[in-house]
């Protein structure tokens, strides 16, 4: 990773509902006016609901750049945000996911359903492979990832994966924490777990 300067986009994977847990909205909103402080700028999937919408409005706000993907067939839905900095199209999902990490240099996952983890664990992935060098991180609020984490661990103990790519993934409970780790990550020079030698 190039140093702290070089994060200028986040993109953030999160819920397209807001949810019940106020802690959690609340983070979001504050994670939009954050990132608008700090002077990075917001990618996201382009949405006006859930906590999506909130984040980005918050962003905006507090005069943060928004850059928002989504593919047509969600544009149709009318789910798309108009106010955006930018709004890019995208044909399909894939190709959503492919510009998100283009224009990022660091990504983090809000609460979400299905959707984010989805998008979480792709990232990651990318990350062990090498296909990438970006910081990936979780802002763990109100213990939502508590349990997908020690899910993670048990991978570990069960020996489905290295502890290095475990430990790839940077978590806090609080914003600035989790933006200063992002900063200060570094990657692994190779994925040298790729050319293990397997008994």
């Amino acid at each position: 990773m190039s140093p702290m300067s070089e994060i200028r986009n986040i993109c953030v994977f999160c819920g397209s509902r807001e949810g019940n847990d106020h802690q959690i909205i609340t983070a979001a909103e504050a994670l939009g006016s954050r990132l608008a402080e700090r002077g990075i700028g917001l990618v996201y999937g382009g949405a006006r609901i859930g906590l999506m919408g909130l984040m980005a409005a918050r962003t905006l706000d507090h005069g943060g750049k928004v850059i928002g993907v989504m593919p047509r067939f969600l544009q149709q839905k009318e789910v798309v945000h108009h106010g955006l900095t930018e709004l890019i199209t995208t044909e399909n999902m894939h190709d959503r996911k492919l510009v998100m990490q283009e224009r990022s240099d660091a990504f983090i996952a809000l609460p979400g359903g299905m959707g984010t983890l989805e998008e979480l664990f792709e990232i990651i992935t990318w990350l062990q492979l090498g296909l990438h060098s970006k910081p990936v991180g979780i802002l763990n609020v109100h213990g939502y990832y508590d349990k997908l984490l020690e899910f993670m661990e048990l991978t570990v103990k069960k020996g489905y994966q290295p502890f290095e790519q475990f430990d790839l993934l940077q978590v806090d409970t609080q914003i600035d924490g989790l933006l200063d780790k992002l900063e200060a990550f570094r990657p692994p020079r190779l994925p040298h777990w790729l050319n293990a030698s397997r008994s």
